[in-house]
């Protein structure tokens, strides 16, 4: 899939000459800088029957004939963690225009024990090449009559299969984690982006927590690991997973990020004070973690919000949130979106490139997602009411494309 210059239909496109030097992998300091374009889109107006859009997740589907296909998931936030079942919308124009999203059985709630409702959330989206297929993954929560139930209900990592021919999801399914004597899976969930190895395994960053501490509201500490799974089209098989990381302060380490760039693994963290990254060299074992800070050593100022990994061979980018952006009047300052180069090797941030990829529209656009769709683009989605679409188009193909999400 190939996406060209594209704006939705009645939108005005914003668009901004960006350039950020790189200096990783083969590269000179003759070699020409890796430039992009971003170009702002509202993909979806907001909602006139109530709930705002939450959550868009893409995914490039290749088709056999090479014309563009793109699917995307989509829930409303009607209250705080608190969200409807997912929405499917499809794109055929390489994202320029996109269907009206509608429900699907699939992906709805359930019934749970006590009157209580089971639902899923967190869903990200990826093209499983080997069996050529898109897998969703997130995880459930629990809901009484009028929001969300708390994490003393258990959750668990859930998966889904996408079939463009009828444009339905399977109904979702649970991942079975190993039983062991504290129940240290209770709490198991994941909302951040993982990996498709190149033999068809998954890498996939879990948090957990046992029935115990999850007691202790706001004083728990989630830990973290990555899991290798095994998809073979028609079921999800947990394998096995890395050394622990564990953070002792509140709410731990969870909603991490994974990537592959330059012959490493990259795993950026949230946490409620700051935002953590730590790097691997076989995809499953971490550490030591650091906080994000800024290249003079200052910190990055991203809390209590994720972070999402932008990849291309030339140069590792990271998309956030921060403080200091004149933007305290935006619940945990989450937006606007921002972008900017990675040092691989320092693991922090380059401040001189840091661009607003989403712009602040007086709503909290935290729950963002980042995926590459082909060797030209990477698409940014964020939604707080209308949902938004920034793609970032790249001066010179990607190659890891297809290598990472």
């Amino acid at each position: 899939m190939h996406p060209r210059s594209w704006c939705s239909s009645g939108v005005a496109s914003a668009v901004i000459l960006l350039a950020a030097w790189v200096t990783t992998g083969p590269r000179t300091a003759a070699a020409a800088p890796l430039e992009y374009t971003l170009e702002l889109r509202e993909s979806f107006p907001a909602s006139a029957e109530g709930g705002k859009w939450f959550q868009p997740r893409p995914v490039a589907i290749p088709t056999r004939d090479g014309s563009p296909l793109a699917v995307m998931t989509i829930q409303k936030a009607i209250g705080s963690d608190f969200f409807s079942g997912l929405s499917t919308s499809r794109s055929t124009d390489g994202g320029r225009t996109w269907t009206v999203p509608q429900p699907d059985p699939g992906l709805g709630w359930r019934t749970g024990e006590g009157g209580l409702d089971i639902g899923v959330c967190d869903v990200t989206l990826a093209w499983h090449a080997p069996t050529r297929k898109v897998i969703g993954i997130g995880h459930t929560a629990t809901y009484t009559k009028k929001g969300f139930a708390g994490i003393e209900h258990r959750r668990d990592t859930v998966w889904t299969v996408y079939d463009p021919a009828s444009n339905r999801w399977t109904p979702w399914r649970i991942v079975a984690f190993p039983a062991t004597p504290d129940d240290r899976y209770f709490i198991n969930g994941v909302h951040g982006q993982f990996l498709v190895e190149p033999d068809g395994s998954l890498l996939v960053p879990v948090y957990f927590l046992g029935p115990k501490i999850a007691d202790k509201r706001w004083q728990f500490s989630f830990r973290g690991v990555v899991a290798r799974m095994r998809f073979e089209g028609d079921r999800l098989e947990y394998v096995t997973t890395g050394h622990e990381l564990n953070l002792p302060v509140p709410r731990g380490l969870y909603e991490k990020s994974l990537t592959w760039f330059a012959g490493r693994y990259y795993l950026t963290m949230r946490n409620d004070q700051r935002g953590y990254v730590a790097v691997s060299d076989d995809g499953l074992n971490f550490g030591p973690i650091q906080p994000w800070t800024f290249d003079d050593g200052s910190d990055l100022g991203s809390y209590n919000t994720q972070q999402k990994w932008v990849t291309h061979r030339g140069g590792l980018f990271l998309v956030y949130t921060r403080r200091g952006a004149n933007n305290d009047h935006i619940p945990r300052n989450r937006a606007p979106l921002f972008i900017a180069r990675v040092d691989p090797a320092k693991l922090h941030v380059v401040r001189a490139t840091e661009r607003i990829a989403i712009p602040e529209r007086g709503a909290d656009i935290g729950n963002f997602d980042a995926t590459t769709v082909s060797p030209h683009e990477t698409w940014i989605t964020a939604a707080g009411g209308p949902s938004f679409l920034a793609v970032v188009r790249w001066s010179e193909p990607n190659t890891l494309a297809g290598r990472v999400n």
